[in-house]
């Protein structure tokens, strides 16, 4: 695909951004992202510390940190509010003063009230988690303007917001917790959610998709069999999903790898932030040097290189190496994430975008969520096989799209009758 093209919409290649759109926009849409998905990011960790700190069984924190985790599965039901909105800015807003309000009553209510009271009010918060991520991502594409090539750099800066958010909001939870408490840990990713509100209402307004016509809008389960009989797309959710299951095992194994490394234990927290900052470093490669080309076909490359990062990962022979090796998957693994932003973007209809996008990363996060249980089931066997089945995972995925999307060239090549 031509550096020139656009997506969506060919015609309008050379068009100039629209008042409001362009680096200003971006400038925005980058703090207001990255102060939502630094609340989100966070509030897991404050979550279970606030349990476990006032004596709680393992149990009740585990059960209360998936109320705010969970729900991120009814994204998809909940981002068609998103698609039908005349301002989508609003819903999103609003969609951070609920996160706000019910992380905020969540907290200062535990310990005082049934835990299934505190449980539901956390839900309610984790509802609101897709809007704050994948809603946020799928306003993008109309901020920054058609041309390709602006649009694959801002989806670096877009990966680097969830950088941040992975990296800041359980590292201002663990500080706050030490220097006061749980309690104000989560009280302040309250007050960063309720900011990033603000944020999100000085983003450029973009008009909606529907043109007025609020049918046009798929409804949830339609939005799902487009993405299954739509090639491109559904290859993009099965990649995703594979990859997110697979780089889920890197925290769990980095525990144990300390072991046969002959390090400390405590010195897996070096592993996982040399991750972390890969995946950061990944996401200011892509701002520097977008990605180009066709995105199906950026996704089966950089997933490839991920199976690469993975098996660097399990061939490690020594501590020195196994970081640089974590530290490479996630420079690969952030870049993949950028191809499968540019794939949601370029090949989902404007009027299901939002749900599209939704639909995808509530899926990747139950990838995740599953390839954390698996990993932890595995290593009980030996340390390295949940990467040894990560990477064999990612390769059969990256095989089945190959020969899928031969198979559609090859069918929209033939004549028809």
């Amino acid at each position: 695909m031509s550096q020139q093209h656009t997506a969506n919409t060919p015609r309008k290649a050379q068009a100039p951004p629209s008042p409001g759109q362009g680096r200003g926009g971006l400038a925005r849409y980058v703090i207001a992202a990255a102060l939502a998905r630094t609340a989100d990011g966070g509030a897991v960790v404050a979550v279970v510390l606030l349990a476990t700190s006032s004596g709680a069984s393992g149990t009740l924190a585990g059960v209360l940190g998936a109320c705010i985790t969970a729900p991120h599965l009814l994204g998809p039901f909940v981002a068609r509010s998103l698609d039908l909105a005349q301002d989508g800015r609003k819903v999103i807003a609003a969609a951070c003063l609920l996160y706000a309000t019910a992380l905020t009553a969540g907290a200062l209510t535990y310990g005082h009230v049934p835990a299934t009271l505190t449980g539901l009010l956390l839900a309610t918060a984790g509802t609101c988690g897709p809007l704050l991520t994948g809603g946020i991502s799928s306003r993008l594409p109309a901020i920054v303007g058609p041309r390709l090539r602006t649009q694959r750099r801002a989806q670096g800066w877009d990966v680097a917001t969830y950088g941040i958010g992975g990296t800041v909001g359980p590292s201002l939870v663990a500080a706050l917790s030490g220097w006061a408490s749980p309690t104000t840990a989560a009280l302040a990713l309250a007050a960063v959610a309720a900011t990033a509100a603000g944020g999100v209402l000085l983003l450029p307004f973009t008009a909606p998709s529907h043109t007025g016509d609020r049918t046009a809008i798929l409804k949830p389960g339609a939005t799902l069999a487009l993405i299954a009989r739509t090639g491109h797309l559904r290859r993009t959710v099965y990649l995703t999903m594979i990859v997110a299951l697979s780089v889920a095992a890197l925290p769990v194994t980095a525990v144990h790898m300390t072991n046969i490394l002959g390090v400390e234990p405590a010195t897996a927290a070096a592993l996982t932030a040399a991750y972390g900052l890969g995946n950061l470093t990944g996401s200011v490669a892509v701002m520097i040097f977008p990605l180009t080309g066709n995105p199906d076909r950026l996704m089966r490359r950089l997933a490839l290189g991920v199976v690469a990062g993975l098996l660097t990962v399990a061939a490690s022979p020594t501590f020195t190496i196994t970081i640089a090796a974590y530290a490479l998957t996630g420079i690969l693994n952030s870049c993949f994430f950028a191809s499968t932003l540019a794939a949601r973007t370029e090949y989902a209809p404007p009027s299901a975008r939002s749900q599209v996008f939704i639909w995808v990363a509530a899926l990747k996060i139950t990838s995740g969520s599953a390839g954390t249980a698996l990993a932890g089931f595995l290593t009980g066997a030996n340390v390295r096989l949940p990467l040894l089945v990560g990477l064999l995972a990612v390769s059969a995925a990256v095989a089945v799209a190959t020969v899928e999307a031969r198979f559609a060239r090859a069918d929209g090549k033939r004549p028809r009758p």
